[in-house]
């Protein structure tokens, strides 16, 4: 084992990624067989869901969850406040400064599906169920990618009204459906 560790061979995991699965090779060398992650990243946040590494520019888009879109409107009582770009600076304020690691789950066009962590929040997305910012999609119940654990947060969430569930918003993929160009109509309130 004092061989393999001097050889810089190691299981390294998240809190969130499955343990590592060993595998011996015919020479009889230990290989730890782990899920596709990127080597640590900085980020800019382009919405409330979707990242993009500075140095590559590829975009890293949270997996199982949804958010407000950026010009999306929740209302609380009589006050109106942006969910969307509320959303964007919770995830801002989460990666600024700091180190993410994403394990990739797997790619849908030039988006890679990732469940991300930084040392702060060592599952963002579920963080984000946590507080309220975010909402689980709808084939995220039926998604074996997705772990139980998130649909706990959002019910916690719930309970505790916090967040998006202290208000009257639409849900994310019915706004960007009526809205696909994601201009809201001025005037409009959060729910038609």
């Amino acid at each position: 084992m004092a061989r393999l560790r001097d050889a810089g061979v190691g299981c390294l995991a998240l809190a969130f990624v499955a343990p590592c699965l060993a595998q011996a090779s015919s020479t009889g060398i230990y290989r730890p067989k782990l899920p596709a992650q990127s080597p640590p990243l900085r980020v800019e946040v382009i919405d409330g869901t979707r990242l993009r590494d500075i140095e590559t520019k590829v975009v890293f888009r949270l997996h199982g969850i949804e958010t407000c879109a950026p010009g999306q409107i929740a209302t609380l009582e009589r006050q109106a406040w942006p969910c969307g770009t509320v959303a964007a600076a919770w995830l801002v304020n989460a990666t600024l400064n700091r180190w993410l690691a994403c394990a990739v789950i797997r790619e849908e066009g030039d988006e890679r599906l990732a469940r991300c962590a930084t040392a702060h929040h060592p599952d963002l997305a579920a963080s984000m169920l946590r507080e309220g910012v975010a909402v689980l999609t709808p084939s995220a119940r039926n998604d074996r990618e997705v772990p139980p654990s998130y649909g706990q947060a959002e019910q916690q969430a719930r309970k505790a009204y916090r967040g998006l569930w202290s208000s009257t918003f639409e849900m994310p993929w019915d706004w960007r459906a009526r809205w696909p160009d994601g201009a809201r109509a001025v005037g409009r309130e959060a729910m038609p």
